[in-house]
């Protein structure tokens, strides 16, 4: 179970550089951008929150499907700026931008541009680092890195 949540996958300097960069800018885009606002304006937004309509989420409150929207877009991505537990946080801000797309932006257009304010696009466009790093781990960089040290030396 450890190796699962605290793996950081690579210790390569160069790649573990690049994850880095990736783990830090797409996590501070979503914690400044999208989740410290939502939990900033908590008790204004939970009134007209929506709720996805997929089972099990159709059954939450708003309230309850915007501490799991903050949850995933502030402490995820807490967790992921820091590399701590970066695989699991990388898969629950990804899910929370797989509902953001297919659920809440659902009529929405693949692509912003003229006439279309809403989309699909930003959300995946979330996603896809978050794939990357569900398969990379943190890096060497990372307090992943930190607190789980192999007691062999990888072949690859």
């Amino acid at each position: 179970m450890k190796k699962f949540f605290f793996d950081c996958g690579t210790r390569d300097v160069t790649a573990s550089v690049g994850i880095l960069v990736l783990r830090v800018l797409t996590g501070l885009m979503m914690l400044i951008g999208h989740g410290y606002p939502k939990l900033r304006d908590f008790s204004a937004m939970k009134e007209k929150f929506p709720i996805a309509e997929i089972f099990p989420l159709s059954h939450m409150s708003k309230q309850v499907s915007l501490g799991a929207c903050i949850f995933g877009e502030f402490v995820a991505a807490a967790l992921i700026i820091v590399g701590f537990s970066t695989r699991p946080a990388a898969f629950v801000l990804g899910f929370t931008m797989v509902v953001a797309a297919f659920q809440i932006n659902s009529g929405a257009p693949w692509f912003l541009g003229p006439g279309a304010p809403m989309a699909k696009e930003p959300a995946l466009l979330y996603l896809i680092p978050m794939i990357a790093l569900i398969f990379s781990g943190a890096g060497a960089f990372s307090l992943d890195a930190g607190l789980y040290r192999e007691k062999r030396s990888r072949r690859w």
